[in-house]
C-alpha cells in the first residue's frame, strides 16, 4: 500500500485567473476546432462537445439537433442496425455521430453489422466502465486492425500510464473519467476514482505527447466547468446530465407538483441494467442511480447557454479561440467557487 500526497483537483476546486484581453466581444471567439487523428488520419471539424452515450442523451433525435451546431453525439450501445436504418437523416448527420460498442461478442457483432451496411460512419467508441484491463487493450488493438481508417475512441481511464497504453493499442482518442458523473455511484460503491480536472490535465499531457487526443467525460455541472475542462487541455468535453431532460431525448414525462420531470439514470444503474441486460448479475452491484430532472424543453437553449459561457471564459483570459484557451489558462485554487446564498 502507498499514498500519493500531491493535491488532485476537481472543477469546483479552481477558477480561471482573468487576464488582459484584446477581444471586444464574445462573438469574436472561435469555438470551432479542426483535428486530424493519429491512426485514422481522418480530419474532423466542429464544436468539440459530445453528447454522452446514455439513455435520453445519446439518441438520434438529440444528434439531429446537435448536428446543427456541429456538436457530436455518441449513440448508446442499443442503437443496432434496425434502429439506424429507420433514421431518415442518418446520411446527413453521420459526420457528427459516433457508434458505441462494448467488448462482448454480442456488442462487436452489432458494430460489424452496422459498419457493413453503413461504412461511412467515421467514429467508433469502445466504452467500458473500467478501461484498465489487459482484455480491453487487446480488444482496442483488434478493432484497430479490423478498421484501420476509423477513428477509435476508447475508455474510460484517468491516469497517464493507461492513456498511453490505449493510444499505443490503437486509440485515436482516450475517454477520461471514472466516477465524476451526476448519476454515477462508482466512487461510493468501489472507492475508486480520480478528481476530474487533474485527470484531464494529466491524461491530456500523456495523449498529446503521442499525437493523440482526449475526451473529458463527466463532472461538468455548468458552462464554467466545460470551459475549465478545455482550459485543462481536453480536446473534447462529453456531457450527460447537462444534455439530459430535453424534449429530443425522449423518455416518459412525469407530472409532479404542477411541473413535468423526465427520468435520467446512469448506464450502470439498476434501471439501465433491467432495461437492457435483463437485470443485475449476482456477482456485481449497481454503480449508477436514477433521478428525476425537471423537463427542460428543447435542447437548443441549453446548447446556446453552454457555448455562450465558454465564449465568455475565453474573453476573460484573452483567448481569441477555443484552440488558444488552454495556452491562456492559469487556474487558481479556491475554497468557494460562487456565492450560494440563494439556491
Amino acid at each position: 500500500m502507498r499514498i500519493e500526497e500531491d493535491i488532485k483537483l476537481d472543477y469546483a476546486d479552481v477558477l480561471f485567473r482573468p487576464k488582459r484581453s484584446t477581444l471586444s466581444s464574445r462573438k469574436d471567439v472561435e469555438l470551432k476546432r479542426t483535428y486530424k487523428f493519429k491512426y485514422s488520419k481522418h480530419q474532423w471539424s466542429g464544436t468539440p462537445i459530445i453528447a454522452a452515450n446514455m439513455d435520453g442523451v445519446g439518441e438520434l433525435s438529440i444528434a439531429k439537433s446537435l448536428s446543427k451546431f456541429e456538436i457530436m453525439t455518441c449513440l448508446t450501445k442499443q442503437h443496432d442496425l434496425k434502429i439506424i436504418k429507420r433514421s431518415p437523416v442518418i446520411k446527413e448527420i453521420f459526420p457528427h455521430i459516433s457508434l458505441s460498442t462494448g467488448t462482448s461478442d454480442k456488442d462487436y457483432k452489432k458494430l460489424n453489422e452496422i459498419l457493413k451496411e453503413f461504412s461511412f460512419f467515421e467514429f467508433i467508441c469502445i466504452d467500458i466502465a473500467n478501461g484498465y484491463s489487459d482484455h480491453f487493450s487487446k480488444f482496442v488493438r483488434s478493432v484497430r486492425e479490423k478498421y484501420p481508417t476509423k477513428t477509435i475512441i476508447a475508455g474510460n481511464v484517468v491516469t497517464a500510464d493507461m492513456t498511453q497504453e490505449l493510444v499505443m493499442s490503437g486509440a485515436d482518442i482516450v475517454k477520461v473519467g471514472i466516477g465524476p458523473g451526476s448519476v454515477c455511484t462508482t466512487r461510493i460503491q468501489t472507492g475508486v476514482g480520480y478528481p476530474q480536472l487533474s485527470a484531464v490535465i494529466e491524461c491530456a499531457d500523456a495523449a498529446h505527447g503521442l499525437g493523440a487526443h482526449i475526451i473529458a467525460d463527466g463532472g461538468c455541472t455548468c458552462p464554467g466547468d466545460v470551459a475549465k475542462a478545455f482550459g485543462g487541455g481536453a480536446d473534447f468535453v462529453m456531457l450527460g446530465g447537462m444534455f439530459a431532460g430535453h424534449e429530443e431525448g425522449g423518455g416518459k414525462k412525469i407530472k409532479k407538483n404542477g411541473s413535468q420531470f423526465i427520468e435520467f439514470y446512469g448506464s450502470s444503474s439498476n434501471t439501465a441494467l433491467d432495461k437492457h441486460y435483463g437485470g443485475l448479475a449476482e456477482y456485481r452491484s449497481s454503480e449508477g442511480k436514477k433521478v428525476q430532472l425537471k423537463y427542460r424543453g428543447k435542447i437548443k437553449d441549453t446548447v446556446l447557454n453552454i457555448l455562450g459561457g465558454v465564449r465568455s471564459s475565453c474573453t476573460y483570459v484573452g483567448a481569441p479561440s477555443l484552440k488558444q484557451l488552454s495556452k491562456c489558462t492559469t487556474f487558481i485554487r479556491v475554497n468557494q467557487q460562487f456565492n450560494d446564498t440563494f439556491k
